[in-house]
C-alpha cells in the first residue's frame, strides 16, 4: 500500500511541475509583457527599464530558475500592473468563484446521477431516450453558447434575471445554471452507461435468481459497484471547481478567478496567470490523488497494480 501512495504522489507532484514548466514557456513566447502593459507607445528607454526592473531581459532559463526558486520560497511574484502580491490578488476572487462552482457541483449531483440511474434502469423507454436525449444536447452544447442563450430567454426577452454582474442572488442563478447543465450531462451519461455494465454481471443474475428483492440488487450490488467510474467523474468536476469557471464568469462579468485569469492572459501579467494555473493544476492532481486513494482502499487489486507500475 505504501508504495501504492508513493507511486502516485510521485506522478501527482510531476505533473504540477510539468503543468508550471509549460505554462511558463507559452507566457514567456506569446508576448512582451513590456509592450502590453506600457503600450508600444512607450519610449524604448522606459520599455529596457520595465524588463530589467521585472527580470525580462534575462535569458528564458535564468527567469525559469528564479520562478522555481521563488515557489519554493512561498512566493508567487507580484502583478506587473499593479505591484501587488499575485496571491492576494487570486485569494480575493475565490470566494466568488466558489459562489457558482459550489452550488453547481450539488446540482451536477442532485440532477446527473439520478437521473443516470433512472435511465439505465429503465432501458430502452421513453424516459430513457429522453434523458440521453437532454444528456447528449447538454453535453455538446457548448458552455458560452448555453450561456448566450440563457441571457437572450431570461434577461432579455423575459426580464425575470440579471444578464450579468453580483448585486444579489438573483446575479448568480443564470451562471449557475449554465454550469450545471453541463455537469450534469456528462453525470448522467457516465452514470447510465456504468450502472448497464454492472447489471448485465453476472453477479447481478446470481443475486436475481436467488431471490433478493430487485430494490436490495439494485441497491446493494448494483449501486456500490457502479460509483468508481462515476467516482472519477466527480473527482474531475473537483479538480475544475476554479478552472471551469473562465467561460462563464466571463459572459457573466461575474468577478472570479476565471475571469481574472482571462485579464491577466490578455495583459501579459505573468505572476498572476502563473498564480493561477499553479492553483488549479494543484487542485485538479489534488482531487485526483484523492480519487485513486479511495479506489486503493476501496480494491485492493488496484494497489497492487499500481505497486508494480
Amino acid at each position: 500500500m505504501g508504495r501504492y501512495f508513493a507511486v502516485r504522489i510521485g506522478r501527482a507532484a510531476l505533473t504540477i511541475v510539468l503543468v508550471v514548466t509549460f505554462a511558463f514557456i507559452v507566457l514567456r513566447l506569446s508576448g512582451d509583457p513590456a509592450l502590453m502593459i506600457l503600450g508600444p507607445e512607450a519610449p524604448p528607454e522606459v520599455l529596457a527599464a520595465f524588463r530589467k526592473a521585472w527580470g525580462l531581459d534575462d535569458p528564458i532559463w535564468l527567469q525559469y530558475l528564479d520562478y522555481f526558486g521563488a515557489i519554493a520560497k512561498g512566493e508567487l511574484g507580484r502583478s506587473m500592473r499593479d505591484g501587488r502580491p499575485a496571491i492576494e490578488l487570486v485569494l480575493e476572487r475565490i470566494p466568488a468563484t466558489l459562489a457558482l462552482t459550489l452550488p453547481a457541483f450539488f446540482f451536477k449531483v442532485a440532477i446527473g446521477v439520478p437521473a443516470g440511474i433512472y435511465a439505465a434502469l429503465h432501458r430502452g423507454s421513453a424516459i430513457d431516450r429522453a434523458v440521453m436525449t437532454t444528456a447528449v444536447a447538454g453535453f455538446t452544447v457548448p458552455s458560452f453558447v448555453l450561456a448566450l442563450i440563457l441571457v437572450l430567454v431570461f434577461a432579455v426577452q423575459l426580464g425575470w434575471l440579471p444578464s450579468g454582474g453580483q448585486d444579489s442572488w438573483r446575479h448568480a442563478i443564470l451562471p449557475i445554471t449554465t454550469l450545471s447543465l453541463g455537469g450534469a450531462a456528462v453525470l448522467a451519461r457516465f452514470t447510465r452507461s456504468a450502472m448497464l455494465e454492472v447489471l448485465g454481471q453476472p453477479y447481478i443474475r446470481t443475486a436475481s435468481a436467488k431471490g433478493l428483492p430487485w430494490r436490495k440488487v439494485v441497491t446493494s450490488h448494483a449501486l456500490p459497484n457502479a460509483a468508481i467510474p462515476t467516482v472519477t467523474i466527480l473527482g474531475f468536476m473537483v479538480g475544475t471547481l476554479i478552472a471551469g469557471a473562465v467561460v462563464v464568469e466571463s459572459v457573466f462579468a461575474w468577478p472570479g478567478v476565471g475571469r481574472l485569469l482571462v485579464v491577466a492572459v490578455a495583459n501579459r501579467d505573468l505572476a498572476v496567470v502563473q498564480c493561477i494555473l499553479l492553483l488549479v493544476a494543484m487542485t485538479m492532481v489534488t482531487s485526483n490523488l484523492i480519487v485513486d486513494f479511495l479506489y486503493g482502499f476501496l480494491d485492493p487489486r488496484l494497489r497492487a497494480k499500481g505497486a508494480h507500475a
